[in-house]
């Protein structure tokens, strides 16, 4: 029996890793987070047990993985984006050490890359941007950590859509300059993907309505995707072909 933590990418099924694919198509039981696509659950094998975690606490959820595992199970516990980048694939791990249930991390493509990636952000970009910082925007007692920013840094805000415009603001009084450009990316590297760029000062406004998951880039880096997008527009991407 083993537990193989695996990333599914950031939404476009394409995108998981073949090792990925691999352990979805032949597992006992697949536990899948609410985000990932359907066509990957749809690869696990017919008499799998297919469970979503919608409804259940991280907590529950552990203890799940540990329940499979001690019934002789192979489970995969398919989660969103790579499972060690905001996926509490680390909360799993321990939980799985401490009952001491065999375990795997399968890395898997993050947003933080692929999402930016699909709509022509480059994270760096020399003489734009040398250094990249990561940032949640919900923290476990409610106040999200920011520090000084860096004008020569792209700042990638995972979770933040909600609380957009109070971040902006803060980031604004520790010295961002608020016409540094900003964009919001809605689904990411999905088919309906969506994106909206506009200065700090405005992006809250200019994002309104944009529906989750979003991640967020600030930075000078922005700039640069009208000359990268190609030929794409907010509707149209070039997607891989869906996995079967």
């Amino acid at each position: 029996m083993t537990v193989w933590l695996v990333g599914a990418g950031p939404g476009d099924p394409g995108l998981i890793t073949a090792r990925g694919l691999e352990l979805v198509r032949r597992c006992d039981a697949l536990v899948y987070d609410r985000l990932v696509a359907p066509e990957l659950v749809a690869e696990a094998p017919a008499d799998a047990l297919a469970i979503s975690r919608q409804g259940l606490d991280q907590e529950q959820i552990s203890a799940l993985l540990v329940d499979l595992a001690s019934q002789g199970l192979e489970v995969v516990r398919l989660k969103g984006g790579d499972p060690f980048v905001f996926g509490r694939g680390g909360e799993e791990a321990l939980g799985l050490a401490e009952a001491d249930v065999p375990f795997e991390v399968v890395p898997g493509v993050s947003a933080l890359a692929a999402v930016p990636a699909a709509a022509g952000i480059p994270l760096t970009h020399r003489g734009l941007s040398a250094q990249v910082r990561v940032v949640s925007g919900r923290s476990a007692d409610g106040e999200v950590e920011l520090g000084p920013v860096d004008g020569a840094e792209t700042l990638v805000l995972f979770m933040a859509l909600n609380e957009l415009g109070s971040l902006c603001e803060r980031l604004v009084t520790l010295g961002l300059d608020p016409s540094t450009p900003a964009a919001v990316i809605a689904r990411g590297t999905r088919r309906d993907q969506e994106v909206v760029v506009a200065d700090v000062s405005g992006i809250a406004n200019a994002a309104a309505g944009l529906p989750g998951p979003a991640l967020v880039v600030v930075g000078e880096v922005v700039r640069l995707r009208e000359r990268l997008r190609g030929s794409e527009d907010s509707s149209q991407l070039y997607f891989s072909q869906p996995v079967g």
